[in-house]
């Protein structure tokens, strides 16, 4: 593997107008989708946009805009619940159920709308910097330091830890049904058990040596126990969570913050991070990673040396918000106010 984008890899790009903060691939269990939604931010009426791909005259996939609605707030993260529900938060403290209907003029249909989830004890709205799904279950967490569990069965709040932090909490992830773990703007990890009501979490450090902000964290597919974490600084740590008293890899990885960590659904020996310095690297270890985590090892990371990183979109920069994957082919989005779509990822 070289530093250089592969030869097969064909990357098409569309200026869009808007600076992107989340992209993300509608689900389709049994096909390839070419379907995907995206949300933009600094804007004073930010926009969450359906497009699909259409293949032009010159046997192009370019995307079309289907249908968007308006946010009032940046859009900080959207995901599926299932083909057709998604989910979406907002800076201005708001998450949404939406729906996709059948009829592609159609607006989104808003199925839950929980509005001021996230508040300063001033009353003033505080930014929802994210959320993670387990199912029908979504749990967020906000520059508050709150935590919220909702559903999207019903309109109540399931749960509300009011003071899980002092600081805002960055980034979270669904471990299990019942364990979701957290990072915060101080460095500081915490899984936390759901059955609960003590709100006692296990802490854990990012680094003993650097005082980083968690800015994303990702779990292996198959093994949830194996954890990512992204940091303010560009670092990468692997937690092995049955014994996190230390990360079990480290490394200087991207030159500044990591905006996402994205294991591939279907072949998780394929990792991909994005970061603010406009770098989206490639991790690929197939050959040593199946024997490495049969022996519950995840020092897989670290034996890419210097040639495991690939950059697949090195043109741009400015930073790569967002990232998301179907099949072999990769979705960015940007804030040079573009999306890129790179086909042909070698897997």
């Amino acid at each position: 593997m070289t530093n250089e984008p592969s030869e097969q890899h064909i990357v098409q790009g569309k200026f869009v107008s808007e600076k992107i903060s989340k992209i993300r691939w509608q689900n389709e269990p049994f096909a390839e989708t070419k379907t995907f939604l995206t949300g933009s931010w600094d804007n004073p009426i930010n926009k969450i946009t359906l497009w699909t791909l259409q293949t032009n005259e010159d046997e192009e996939s370019d995307p079309v805009v289907v249908t968007s609605d308006p946010c009032y707030g940046d859009v900080t993260e959207i995901k599926f619940i299932n083909k057709d529900f998604f989910v979406v938060s907002s800076s201005d403290g708001t998450v949404k159920v939406l729906q996709i209907l059948e009829n592609p003029y159609s607006k989104f249909k808003e199925h839950i709308t929980w509005k001021n989830l996230h508040y300063y004890s001033t009353g003033e709205n505080a930014c929802c910097t994210g959320f993670s799904t387990f199912e029908q279950d979504i749990v967020s967490v906000g520059e508050d330091g709150r935590i919220n569990l909702l559903t999207a069965h019903q309109k109540e709040i399931v749960r509300s830890i009011d003071t899980a932090e002092s600081c805002s909490i960055c980034c979270i992830d669904f471990l299990k049904h019942n364990e979701i773990l957290t990072g915060n703007i101080r460095g500081h990890m915490k899984i936390w058990d759901l059955r609960n009501y003590q709100d006692r979490p296990v802490p854990f450090m990012l680094s003993d040596q650097v005082t980083t902000e968690v800015t994303s964290v990702a779990h292996h597919p198959t093994q949830r126990h194996i954890v990512v974490a992204g940091g303010g600084d560009g670092s990468l740590t692997v937690w092995d969570l049955r014994r996190n008293t230390y990360p079990v890899s480290q490394l200087n990885a991207h030159a500044k913050s990591v905006t996402e960590i994205l294991f591939h659904p279907d072949r998780p020996d394929n990792l991909f991070t994005s970061s603010t310095s406009g770098e989206l690297w490639h991790w690929n270890n197939a050959s040593q990673s199946k024997s490495k985590f049969d022996n519950g090892d995840a020092h897989w990371l670290n034996s890419f040396g210097g040639k495991g990183k690939v950059t697949v979109c090195a043109s741009v920069h400015k930073p790569i918000n967002s990232i998301d994957i179907n099949k072999s082919t990769l979705l960015l989005g940007c804030d040079n106010e573009a999306i890129y779509t790179i086909k042909n990822v070698n897997l």
